[in-house]
């Protein structure tokens, strides 16, 4: 598998973009998706915000089905330019618990993901028909989000331990169902996988975002694997699902 690593204009002027691309052999075009890290944890060690993310565990499993897959870094993030702007606290304690500074963080997360999707209409080896936007934690909610807020772009959404704010901030139980359930105008079906003991996210609080979801009018199912928030990195837990769920949205 060959990884290629690029850079693409942000929606704000001047700064660019990392983004990492596993291909499959061919020419394409290839149906693709478009796959969102997480968040730096605590959000206070600024050492990880320049980290690249790109799960080698994901990028096999689709490259091995012939699916081509991006892994956008946001702004602040990997070596993208920019700051890293996502609901930090002003004082440098981390991820704020305030719900309009952590909806604020993940609007610039929207942002960033409308550069991106710019970028998939200008490339010839993306079949535009055949997408799908999925991630993990952070990138997972923003994967339901994105596509019901940006309908007709992917043909599914999936999200792997999906959440804004972690239960560490009792605000958690109004920004996550209230972001996930803005993924409900979508039209498409989506798949949930989640750990039954996310030390981050309980499963009690994930069902409930789900209910809230397809009470809003979204499509899914939902996976609980015995597993913590390290699920992604467990494949014989999720792949059978994914298969399924491929086959069933897109192919």
């Amino acid at each position: 598998m060959k990884l290629q690593k690029s850079f693409i204009p942000s929606r704000e002027p001047g700064v660019a973009l990392e983004i990492v691309t596993a291909k499959p052999s061919g020419e394409g075009p290839h149906p693709t998706i478009v796959f969102h890290h997480g968040s730096t944890g605590n959000g206070r060690n600024k050492s990880l915000y320049t980290r690249t993310v790109a799960p080698a565990v994901v990028a096999n499993y689709f490259v091995e089905r012939g699916w081509m897959a991006l892994f956008p870094q946001r702004r602040g993030r990997g070596k993208s330019g920019g700051v890293y702007g996502e609901g930090l606290g002003a004082d440098g304690s981390g991820y704020s618990c305030d719900v309009e500074i952590a909806i604020a963080g993940f609007e610039r997360a929207v942002e960033d993901v409308d550069a991106v999707v710019d970028h998939l209409y200008g490339r010839t080896d993306v079949d535009p028909e055949r997408l799908l936007i999925g991630g993990v934690s952070r990138g997972g909610i923003l994967a339901i989000a994105y596509a019901g807020m940006r309908p007709n772009t992917f043909r599914g959404s999936i999200n792997f331990n999906g959440g804004w704010l972690g239960r560490g901030c009792p605000n958690h139980e109004i920004v996550n169902p209230l972001l996930f359930k803005r993924g409900a105008p979508a039209g498409v079906k989506t798949l949930w996988l989640h750990g039954s003991y996310d030390q981050y996210y309980r499963l009690s609080h994930c069902r409930g975002n789900f209910d809230q979801f397809r009470s809003a009018g979204g499509e899914g199912n939902f996976v609980a694997a015995p597993m913590g928030h390290a699920l992604m990195f467990k494949p014989a837990l999720w792949t059978q699902h994914v298969d399924q769920y491929i086959q069933s949205a897109v192919d």
